[in-house]
C-alpha cells in the first residue's frame, strides 16, 4: 500500500487481501465490499469524490452487473440512456425542477456551472487539459490520464472554457418529419371532381 499511495483496511487470508474490506486509491475513490485473492470480487461499491457511486457485482476485478448513480441521483442506464441527447437536451436538474424562463438558459446540470480553466474541458468529473491529457478534480487534485478514446469524447462533447463559433450542427439520432410528396395526378383530378360535384357545380 506504501508504494501505490493506496489504503486498504480488511481482512486478510494467507496474506492476500480478501473478505469484507474498503480499499482507498490515492485519487480518494474508495471501494467498499467483497475481495478475493486481493481483487474486488462478489458485492461492492466504488464511491467517487464527485459523490457519485457505482454498485456492483465484480468478479476478478472485473464489473459483471452495476448501476452507476450520479451524485444528483440519476442512475445511468446503458440499454436506454436519452439524458441529455440531440432530442432531449434538458439536464436532470431540469426534468425533476422544469425550465427555467425563456431568454435565462442552464449550462449545465450544476446552476450556475463552474468557471473551466482556459485551454480545458469540464468532463463532468473534473477539468481536462489537451495538451497533457490529464484529468483533475474540481478541487485540482489528480484523477487520471485520459486514454485515446476518452480524449477524443471530451473534445467531441464535453463543455470548453472558451467561446467557439461552431456554426449548424444538423440534429442527430432524431426522426425529423419529411414533407409527404404530392400524390398522383390521377387522385388529384378524382379529388377535385369529386369537391366540384359536392359543391354542386
Amino acid at each position: 500500500m506504501e508504494y501505490t499511495g493506496s489504503q486498504y483496511i480488511g481482512e486478510y487470508v494467507d496474506g492476500r487481501m480478501e473478505g469484507k474490506a474498503e480499499y482507498i486509491l490515492p485519487t480518494k475513490t474508495k471501494y467498499v465490499g467483497e475481495m478475493k485473492d486481493g481483487m474486488f470480487h462478489g458485492q461492492g461499491t466504488l464511491y467517487f469524490p464527485s459523490g457519485s457511486r457505482h454498485d456492483a457485482i465484480w468478479e476478478k476485478g472485473l464489473v459483471v452487473k452495476g448501476t452507476y448513480t450520479f451524485s444528483d441521483g440519476l442512475q445511468y442506464n446503458a440499454q436506454h440512456w436519452h439524458y441529455c441527447d440531440s432530442c432531449d437536451r434538458r439536464f436532470y436538474t431540469e426534468i425533476c425542477h422544469g425550465l427555467k424562463p425563456a431568454g435565462i438558459s442552464q449550462l449545465t446540470n450544476m446552476d450556475p456551472p463552474r468557471k473551466i480553466p482556459q485551454g480545458c474541458y469540464d468532463c463532468g468529473d473534473g477539468f481536462y487539459n489537451p495538451a497533457t491529457r490529464i484529468v483533475k478534480d474540481y478541487r485540482n487534485c489528480f484523477l487520471r490520464n485520459a486514454d485515446d478514446d476518452e480524449h477524443e469524447w471530451i473534445i467531441r462533447t464535453c463543455r470548453k472554457g472558451w467561446d467557439e463559433i461552431v456554426g449548424h450542427r444538423p440534429k442527430l439520432g432524431c426522426w425529423i418529419p419529411q414533407p409527404l410528396p404530392p400524390p398522383p395526378p390521377m387522385l388529384c383530378s378524382w379529388f377535385t371532381k369529386s369537391c366540384q360535384e359536392k359543391a354542386g357545380l
